[in-house]
């Protein structure tokens, strides 16, 4: 059985991916710190508890393993923190990253799908937002996230490695089988802070903008289910598996929904009004991101199977309300 290193594999989409790995016929190898990720969500492989600081751990993980490729997901991912610590951001994202590859590179490990996001393109020019859209990151996770996908263009072209990096525009759901869902602390995604609300397990929520040029004045995303994501890292590796070209690839649907979209179709599953508050803007939010997928569909021939928006609120509701 071939074993894949997923890195962050204790984290949400890292977790939903190793699942979905091993319903592949593929044997996931969480490597996590556990800062943020969850012991309990490794299910489907071991767990290697290792810090992406330590070279030695990666390389030693990578030869115990006979790994053959990386699916590279552990990160520090909190926008406005990474605006008040960037060391942090620079450090776990960049550095500690290049540890991975410099291991990768010396054990003889060439393949690697890495989780980048659409928060390289700052505020987009235009909508839909293509792969060859201007880099214009506006925050240090951002900027990691751009520095690493440039890495990994000059390792490529010094030392043969292969890479996808999966730009993911707004990650939701939960696994359909209930098993595995979205824990993030604190939490910063919007429908699982909705819920919590509705649930009364959380503070009101904050409706961060109501005067944005969209149909109801509030900011559109492009939310993807988890379980899809998951599919098109398993996409990913095939098709470098396969010998396809290194490339960059948007993950999205295409499709945008509101906030307030997303809080009425909450109130349609939960049967409970979540209390709302309208609040400013938060400084660089643009009001529309949301994603040309076309080149996922071509190039890894994956197409959304769960990222329905009343799929997304049911899965997440089902996980939240257990």
């Amino acid at each position: 059985m071939t074993s894949i290193l997923v890195t962050g594999g204790a984290g949400y989409i890292g977790s939903h991916t190793a699942k979905l790995l091993a319903q592949s016929g593929y044997q996931p190898i969480c490597f996590d710190n556990l800062s943020t990720g969850r012991a309990e969500a490794v299910r489907y492989g071991p767990l290697i508890e290792a810090d992406l600081a330590d070279e030695r751990a990666i390389r030693r993980t990578l030869r115990d393993y006979d790994v053959q490729s990386v699916v590279h997901f552990a990160a520090s991912a909190y926008v406005g923190e990474s605006i008040q610590d960037p060391r942090k951001y620079l450090a776990n994202n960049v550095v500690n990253g290049l540890n991975l590859l410099n291991a990768m590179i010396d054990e003889g490990v060439r393949s690697l799908v890495f989780s980048s996001s659409c928060a390289i393109y700052g505020i987009p020019g235009t909508v839909p937002i293509t792969e060859s859209a201007p880099q214009k990151p506006i925050n240090p996770y951002g900027e990691s996230k751009v520095i690493f996908e440039r890495s990994l263009h000059w390792y490529a072209e010094a030392y043969g490695l292969r890479w996808c990096a999966l730009r993911y525009f707004n990650a939701a759901g939960a696994d359909p089988d209930g098993e595995l869902g979205e824990v993030h602390d604190p939490e910063t995604h919007l429908i699982p802070l909705v819920m919590q609300a509705a649930l009364g397990s959380g503070p009101c929520v904050s409706v961060f903008g109501t005067d944005y040029d969209t149909p109801d004045g509030t900011a559109i995303r492009d939310y993807v289910h988890v379980t899809d994501l998951a599919r098109a890292h398993v996409a990913a590796i095939d098709y470098l598996k396969q010998g396809g070209a290194s490339t960059a690839v948007n993950l999205g649907t295409g499709e945008g929904y509101s906030v307030r979209e997303i809080i009425r179709g909450i109130q349609r599953v939960a049967k409970v009004t979540p209390p709302v508050q309208d609040c400013p803007r938060r400084p660089g939010d643009p009001a529309v991101l949301v994603a040309d997928a076309s080149k996922a569909r071509s190039l890894l021939a994956w197409e959304p199977r769960y990222s329905g928006l009343d799929q997304i609120l049911e899965t997440a509701w089902k996980w939240e309300s257990r």
